[in-house]
């Protein structure tokens, strides 16, 4: 901090001392005024410039050294000054305080806000850049925060000095209007028997009520500023239109006319969307044939000897799309229909907030869901449009395995479809940029998974990117080849016969009126939502891929929960979408599966927390099953059982989740956990041995000690030689106080540790 800010801090700092210390809040309260009310009125009425003056001096010392009592000194210069005197010192006293307090913040602090979080406030800048004004506006008449607050944290964004100050003037003036009125019924008020006169319980009622009429008022004016340039229906044929028939849409509607609401479904392609056709259950089909064909290369382990086994690409393709065909009927036309669903097939245009287009119809709707998904993203890689590349979508038309597969990206889609088809024969290549696999894991769980592609024989490129590709001379009609470049420069080229992008996958946001309509969207080029899943447009809503920020199945299904009540029911309440307790697995050999915090993101948040860590190697069940490896990793409150997040990696990792899962959902902490009885044995003993690990660690040891001494006195005098000796361990006996004995031997076993964070 240079010289200037040095000084500025340090005025700032002793004046506040002065304040303080001196005590000088004490003279301006409404006890004092009212005990001195004749002698200062007539020191007004004697001075009344003077007396003004330094009134207002005060007041813009006070706001712009953000002291608190500015509400005090608003009724008392009501109460002294009057109604109208008082409103034009106090509103620009007010507004020039608080521009010197946005001057200090921004002159002080800002530079480095910004430096250090600049990142995480990009999306608070750039609202401020776009509609600055408006949002100031909007927290001076609604008073959410304090006001010295709110001036504070405006000098931190780039919002001009200029538009503050006029904003705030504006802004605030309604609200010191109305404290003013208070303040000259208060000033009125002769004995106690005045307080319960009606203009000063009607002054006291209307500042109660003013910041709700004030956001009711608001949310008014800024609907019909929002709706200004749309013609609403007189009549609704629907009351909700659903864009989209994948997780989030079938969802929506489903709810929808659970409640007996009239809904309409729209799908421009295949009811169920990417998760049925495309993504899940497909991915989950190739993933189980991988397995069976992995299960028997291990058959001698389990003593069972086998022939040679072969794989018929043709017959484990067929066989996906059997899956798929038996599944279908679940998101089907006709199931909808039945429920209730008026289920349209075609290309949907959003007309305006209330009105969509569907195979040359128009339909009228209150509220609108957009649901359309997401597409694979295809990078603009030099030579890419020259080869044959396959995405999440395109993959499972195959009807011949490709020899030599390239697989580009190392998040679950690469990993699983990766693993998958090496272990069904192909010679797989994976490639990925970043410096582990599994980027938004921690390395611990990705190492065990990079461990298992490289077990099975993929050859896995870590921190390589593909930088462009070439035709190929080898004898395959798809033979080419692609050139990878590490951070470094150094290039290596992998012949392929075809092409997995796996490179995460891309809203789908235009097409069908959004950009009509002005709907924004993300940096990541989703659609932009609230809280609530509402978008700039409060009728129309959005769930799924296409809002993010989780691509899962199941997010998808979770918001649309709320997008459906809040479309239907947002009048009388509302509800904000919650991810706190969201998992997530991935299907490798071996899963990995995760709910809440990993250490990852714990660190990044700087939250004080404990691991907790126990080895699935030491489970019997998993011994037993020839599955022991892996491990579950649970995050909690420093010193505390709560838990903060868990990942488990290993064998139906994504099962074992659900117990965690649970516990966080209703609060239910890892002493919880290891009370409840597990059947033996099963993998989810796992879980309970978790629990057993943090209670060990967390054990009383002081009160064990005496709860020692109390047991050897209960066993009476006893010979000298059977005494402890000094030194001699009672870890046993702090074990068997805590933990069952089945679990004694497993903690034991395993000697898991809690690290403190």
């Amino acid at each position: 901090m240079d010289r200037k800010k040095l000084l500025i801090t340090g005025i700032v700092v002793a004046l506040i001392g002065l304040w303080i210390g001196f005590d000088l809040g004490a003279y301006f309260t409404l006890e004092n005024a009212k005990a001195q009310q004749i002698a200062l009125q007539d020191t007004i009425t004697s001075n009344p410039i003077t007396a003004s003056l330094v009134y207002f001096a005060v007041y813009v010392a006070v706001t712009a050294l953000s002291l608190p009592g500015a509400a005090i000194m608003t009724l008392l210069g009501a109460a002294l000054f009057g109604f109208w005197w008082s409103l034009l010192l106090v509103s620009f006293a007010s507004t020039i305080g608080a521009t010197l307090a946005f001057l200090f913040s921004r002159f002080i602090l800002r530079d480095w806000v910004q430096a250090k979080f600049g990142q995480r406030l990009s999306a608070i800048n750039n609202g401020v850049k776009k509609d600055g004004a408006f949002y100031l506006f909007t927290l001076r008449l609604i008073p959410i925060f304090p006001f010295f607050l709110v001036n504070l944290l405006m000098g931190l964004t780039p919002i001009s000095t200029r538009i503050f100050f006029v904003v705030s003037q504006v802004g605030m003036l309604a609200g010191t209007a109305v404290y003013i009125n208070a303040g000259t019924q208060l000033g009125q008020i002769e004995s106690l028997s005045g307080i319960i006169s009606a203009p000063v319980l009607i002054s006291l009622a209307l500042l109660g009520l003013f910041p709700l009429l004030a956001k009711a008022g608001m949310g008014i004016a800024n609907k019909r500023r929002l709706y200004a340039q749309w013609e609403k229906p007189s009549h609704f044929d629907q009351n909700m239109v659903v864009i989209g028939a994948g997780a989030g849409g079938l969802v929506s509607a489903y709810i929808a006319a659970a409640v007996k609401a009239k809904v309409t479904l729209i799908e421009r392609h295949k009811m169920g969307g990417d998760c049925l056709n495309t993504g899940c259950v497909p991915s989950k089909a190739i993933i189980r044939a991988a397995h069976t064909m992995a299960e028997i290369t291990r058959a001698k382990e389990f003593g069972i000897h086998t022939g040679k086994a072969s794989v018929d690409f043709k017959q484990v393709m067929g066989r996906i799309h059997q899956v798929i065909a038996k599944i279908e009927p679940h998101d089907s036309i006709e199931r909808y229909t039945n429920l209730g669903v008026n289920c349209i097939q075609g290309e949907a245009t959003i007309l305006s907030p209330w009105e969509i287009e569907v195979n040359g119809e128009r339909i009228t709707t209150r509220n609108i869901v957009i649901a359309t998904g997401a597409r694979p993203l295809v990078p603009a890689i030099p030579g890419l449009d020259k080869v044959h590349y396959l995405t999440s979508d395109t993959i499972w038309q195959l009807d011949q395995q490709p020899k030599r597969l390239l697989v580009l990206g190392g998040g679950p889609i690469g990993c699983e479809l990766a693993q998958s088809f090496q272990r069904l024969g192909s010679e797989v290549t994976l490639v990925e940029m970043a410096e582990q696999l599994l980027i938004r894991e921690d390395s611990d769980a990705a190492t065990l998974v990079q461990q298992s592609l490289v077990a099975d024989g993929v050859s896995v490129k870590i921190g390589h990117k593909a930088v462009r590709f070439e035709p190929s001379d080898g004898s395959s009609v798809n033979s080419a080849r692609a050139v990878l470049e590490t951070a470094d420069g150094t290039q290596s080229v992998i012949e392929f016969d075809a092409v997995m992008l796996a490179l995460g996958r891309v809203a789908n946001v235009q097409g069908f009126g959004l950009e009509d309509l002005g709907i924004t969207t993300t940096k990541r080029g989703t659609v932009e939502v609230n809280d609530y899943l509402q978008t700039c447009y409060p009728n129309i809503y959005a769930v799924g891929d296409v809002a993010g920020p989780f691509q899962l199945t199941h997010a998808a299904a979770h918001q649309a929960w709320y997008a459906a009540v809040n479309g239907l029911f947002g009048q009388f309440k509302k509800f904000k979408a919650d991810y706190s307790v969201l998992p997530a697995a991935t299907y490798t050999s071996p899963e990995v599966a995760r709910v809440g915090l990993n250490e990852k993101e714990a660190k990044q948040q700087g939250i004080d927390f404990d691991i907790v860590t126990y080895g699935i190697d030491d489970l019997d069940r998993a011994i037993t099953d020839g599955e022991d490896h892996g491990f579950i990793k649970v995050i909690t409150a420093k010193g505390k059982d709560k838990i903060l997040g868990a990942t488990i990696v290993g064998h139906n990792a994504g099962e074992l989740l659900a117990e965690f899962t649970l516990a966080m959902r209703h609060g239910l902490g890892l002493n919880k956990i290891l009370g409840t009885v597990h059947p033996y044995p099963t993998m989810s003993e796992a879980a309970k041995y978790t629990a057993g690990v943090w209670k060990k660690d967390n054990a009383p040891q002081g009160l064990l000690a005496w709860v020692e001494k109390y047991h050897r006195w209960m066993r009476g005098p006893s010979h000298p030689q059977q005494e402890p000796k000094p030194g001699d361990s009672t870890e046993a006996t702090e074990t068997n106080i805590v933990e069952p004995p089945a679990m004694q031997r497993t903690v034991q076993k395993a000697e898991p540790t809690v690290t403190e964070k």
